[in-house]
């Protein structure tokens, strides 16, 4: 097996559901700390975090990944154990295979073989690794960043390894990601029985109307790089189990993906004035996970785009499709923030699968990035 392969397996066979990290971040640890890397295990919660840095100067490149992983559901319907590597027809099985114990483990690999090529090579070199990615996120990388501003460090370049191809290694790069603001809606009325509706106040029929224009806004047209907000209902539920009771209140689940053309506010008073024009008794929980981030075609940009011509043979195209990532917590920074991984088709599923010969070629990919923003300066 190659050296990232071997890696990549001996990660996978660490059950690591969120955000149990199962020692996956020592094991990396002690990778780094043979190359020259400074490592410190950041713990927050009961999550473990690891922020990795080889070099003092600018600028600062960052791959950035995660360890836990979802959980693998129902383990007679994986064709192998989830959490015993399995290679078949040129795969690699087993959860977090794609999503993204891979990406880690060719972000390792190549920084090895840049080390080695290169001792001293300009600028930094890190790693942000934490094991609250896919769970709820507030213990995780945003602790990390929070860190790093007290003390005055910056990231000027960070890489995030989710897998962000579509169908072929490469084929796309996501430079950046809507916004996510979820809300939940309730709307008060009067329960009573339904033989006597003048008695009570219906909450479904109140808000059915309200309901029906918010699915039907345009909240912007996007642009160059975003596609239009979208507005999602996710769940609704009311009543008190029986058919003869009007309900008391109704609650509805919600969710805006948003580009750069809304804010937080704009949303917000938009649903608030049209919940008001139809005359409903309501509250709103909102939940905001994060704003939109963008990094336009620049340094980071060029330097992938020219490291998957070179390793892949065709071009990337740059999408902020899909949902959110740790990369909304980076970008604040300042930073150049891209997702470059493999293909995402079984992400989340039974069988999660990646190609071994794309975990080598990944690594490859990172390798030249990084050469061609550290090793010239």
């Amino acid at each position: 097996m190659s050296p990232t392969l071997e890696l990549a397996c001996e990660l996978l066979r660490r059950p690591s559901v969120t955000p149990d990290d199962q020692g996956c971040q020592t094991l990396l640890a002690a990778r780094l700390e043979k190359i020259g890397f400074e490592v410190e295990h950041l713990h927050s919660s009961g999550v473990d975090n690891l922020w990795a840095r080889r070099g003092s100067g600018a600028p600062v490149f960052t791959f950035a990944g995660h360890t836990d992983v979802v959980p693998p559901g129902p383990a007679d319907q994986w064709t192998s154990d989830p959490f015993t590597p399995q290679i078949r027809d040129g795969h690699l099985y087993g959860r977090g295979a794609a999503d993204m114990k891979g990406s880690i483990a060719a972000m390792v690999t190549a920084c090895e073989r840049f080390v080695a090529s290169h001792p001293r090579h300009g600028g930094s070199l890190s790693f942000l690794i934490t094991s609250d990615e896919e769970g709820p996120a507030t213990d995780g990388t945003v602790k990390v960043v929070e860190r790093l501003v007290a003390r005055g460090d910056r990231i000027d370049f960070c890489l995030v390894g989710e897998p962000s191809s579509r169908q072929e290694l490469g084929d796309v790069i996501k430079n950046g990601r809507r916004g996510s603001l979820g809300g939940i809606l309730r709307v008060y009325g009067q329960q009573g029985h339904v033989a006597y509706p003048q008695f009570a106040d219906n909450p479904i029929h109140r808000a059915a109307p309200a309901l029906a224009e918010l699915v039907a806004i345009e909240w912007d047209q996007g642009n160059a790089y975003f596609p239009p907000t979208t507005f999602q209902i996710s769940n609704i539920r009311a009543g008190t189990g029986v058919e003869n009771v009007i309900p008391g209140a109704l609650e509805v689940w919600f969710n805006l993906r948003f580009s750069t053309e809304s804010t937080v506010e704009s949303l917000q008073s938009r649903i608030t004035a049209l919940l008001n024009r139809h005359g409903l008794k309501f509250a709103i929980d909102w939940k905001l996970s994060g704003h939109p981030f963008l990094t336009p075609p620049g340094e980071l940009v060029a330097a992938a785009r020219e490291a998957i011509g070179d390793v892949c043979g065709h071009p990337a195209e740059l999408s902020t499709s899909g949902g959110t990532s740790d990369g909304r917590f980076i970008a604040p920074l300042g930073s150049q923030v891209l997702e470059l991984g493999p293909v995402n088709a079984t992400i989340h599923k039974v069988n999660e699968c990646v190609s071994v010969s794309d975990l080598d070629r990944l690594s490859l990919i990172y390798e030249k990035i990084i050469n061609t923003l550290l090793r010239k300066l």
